[in-house]
């Protein structure tokens, strides 16, 4: 009875912690539910880039590519390398899954800094990139929790849950635990770094308006695509992980 009672009150205070907020929002009731307005926003504007940009490459494809399309076709081929890297031979069905999760992260950290958000204005709160947002990389980073629970048990059926306990059975809270945290670790790592770079070019940009900024924000598009490569190239480890068994 004391475990269970403080179970609950673990739960309880990770629902209060749920309900801690910075600065205000622009809420949309849907259903029943109160979702951040401003991240769909951004999300769509994101969305609609990817999708625009798709369309283009593929709409006429030529014997001798374009400029644009050698780009997508390098993109591509990099998506495919980094997944092969980290998955293996079987990296085929995930390239979709990685790439998507490349592009749109990349392309949403990348919006922080070269799209002006900040001009337009709402009842309340601000618009900003969606990853700037911990709603958005814990809604990014529980599709790869499934994704590595699916590959794993496509791949080696009920004998994945085997390697809980690996390399010996004292271990097995340890391994429950890690996959408790890498959904954690992944969304908390992309949020922090995109709301830190955000928070301190805005800083600069109040004290120091003129020139100082700039370098920072070139430095934040570097980091911001940093970040999307380590995303995505954690997601395919993950993955390839649950598929061979191996740590």
């Amino acid at each position: 009875m004391n475990v269970l009672t403080y179970s609950i009150n673990t739960l309880k205070g990770l629902y209060d912690i749920s309900g801690v907020e910075v600065g205000q929002h622009l809420y949309w009731q849907i259903g029943g539910f109160l979702v951040h307005g401003q991240v769909l926003i951004t999300s769509w504007v994101v969305i609609a880039i990817l999708l625009g940009s798709v369309t283009i490459a593929v709409q006429n494809p030529q014997t001798i590519p374009t400029n644009s399309q050698n780009f997508f076709e390098y993109v591509l081929e990099f998506i495919r390398d980094l997944s092969k890297t980290q998955i293996g031979e079987d990296y085929g069905p995930w390239v979709p899954f990685i790439g998507t999760m490349f592009l749109f992260i990349f392309v949403s950290n990348w919006s922080g800094a070269l799209l002006p958000w900040k001009i337009i204005q709402l009842p309340h709160g601000e618009l900003a990139a969606p990853t700037n947002d911990i709603n958005t990389t814990v809604a990014l980073a529980l599709p790869t929790s499934v994704a590595y629970f699916y590959a794993g048990l496509t791949k080696k059926g009920l004998g994945y849950f085997g390697k809980y306990i690996q390399p010996t059975p004292i271990l097995l809270p340890i391994n429950v635990l890690e996959d408790f945290t890498k959904p954690l670790s992944l969304s908390f790592r992309l949020f922090g770094n995109i709301l830190a770079d955000e928070l301190v070019v805005v800083v600069l940009v109040s004290l120091v308006p003129s020139v100082v900024p700039i370098p920072v924000m070139f430095l934040g598009l570097f980091t911001s695509g940093i970040q999307a490569l380590i995303f995505a190239t954690l997601a395919a480890a993950y993955i390839g992980e649950s598929m061979e068994g191996h740590h």
